[in-house]
């Protein structure tokens, strides 16, 4: 890395990001289906102006042989050391340790990409502290569509907004809502709703399974007037999402089946979508 880089402010990527010979440092928080995803894109040449300079994992050893497997020889570093060597933090692990994470990345004016969505809503102060320090918070697409169509309305008038999931039943196995509820899904033989309620109440009892809902949300009209529904289907076999929003604009009226990765509560599309934000991050082109 040239000096000229390593002066640069750590408020943001550097503005010549993008030209030869300068690269979007990367580090990773979680090396499960994204993580992993991200890192072997990395390695592949897919990102080509993109490093990994800093990985952490709860299982240091699995999470070493994860990565030269990958090809990816990054340090393993604690949580609250992944942004000292970065200029983006992706954060893809349990939401309990979300604040861990995103809290000295902001501080330090840097960028976290967040997969728990759900997790921001308990700690929304942090993006005071990204405005106050010039760091800056990205939800990712993620498992969805048209949040930029969404984002566009809510610039003018929206009435509503729903969404209502379904999911295979293994998806949502072992919710805290479902627990707390004594609700057994284990031997559905035809599709039960299980929750109706708010994106922030959904976000609390599925901290695992609907953070779409709050991408959703924070796009539109906030997470107390998303109104959504949950379904454990025993006949689904890709986690499906329909959403329909009213506004002065446009009616929007969209589905998705997201086919599941080996983990059933995470699509393939998930790690994808990170894939091409980081790859437009510093696009000559950019659409959308």
């Amino acid at each position: 890395m040239s000096d000229s880089f390593t002066r640069q402010s750590p408020l943001t990527v550097p503005s010549d990001a993008g030209q030869a010979g300068v690269r979007t440092r990367l580090a990773i928080a979680g090396v499960g289906t994204v993580g992993a995803a991200v890192a072997r894109a990395v390695a592949s040449g897919m990102l080509p102006e993109t490093e990994i300079t800093a990985v952490a994992a709860r299982d240091v050893d699995r999470c070493r042989r994860t990565l030269d497997q990958i090809g990816c020889d990054a340090p393993i570093m604690p949580l609250n050391d992944l942004h000292r060597n970065a200029d983006v933090v992706l954060e893809c692990a349990p939401a309990a340790i979300f604040e861990q994470i995103v809290r000295p990345t902001v501080s330090a004016g840097k960028k976290a990409v967040v997969l728990s969505a759900g997790a921001l809503l308990s700690h929304f102060d942090l993006v005071d502290v990204a405005k106050k320090n010039g760091g800056q918070i990205i939800v990712p697409t993620g498992a969805l569509l048209g949040l930029d169509a969404v984002s566009a309305a809510a610039q003018a008038k929206i009435y509503s907004v729903t969404m209502t999931t379904r999911k295979p039943v293994e998806g949502l196995l072992g919710a805290p809502y479902l627990v707390e509820k004594k609700i057994d899904i284990s031997g559905l033989t035809e599709p039960l709703c299980v929750f109706r309620g708010t994106a922030r109440e959904a976000s609390i009892g599925f901290p695992a399974n609907l953070n779409v809902a709050v991408a959703l949300s924070l796009a539109g009209i906030g997470p107390d007037l998303t109104k959504l529904e949950i379904w454990a289907d025993p006949g689904a076999v890709r986690n499906m999402h329909h959403i329909v929003v009213e506004s002065d604009s446009a009616r929007l009226d969209m589905s998705i089946e997201n086919i599941p990765t080996e983990n059933p509560r995470t699509g393939r599309i998930t790690a994808l979508s990170v894939i091409s934000m980081l790859k437009n991050m510093n696009a000559p082109l950019r659409v959308g």
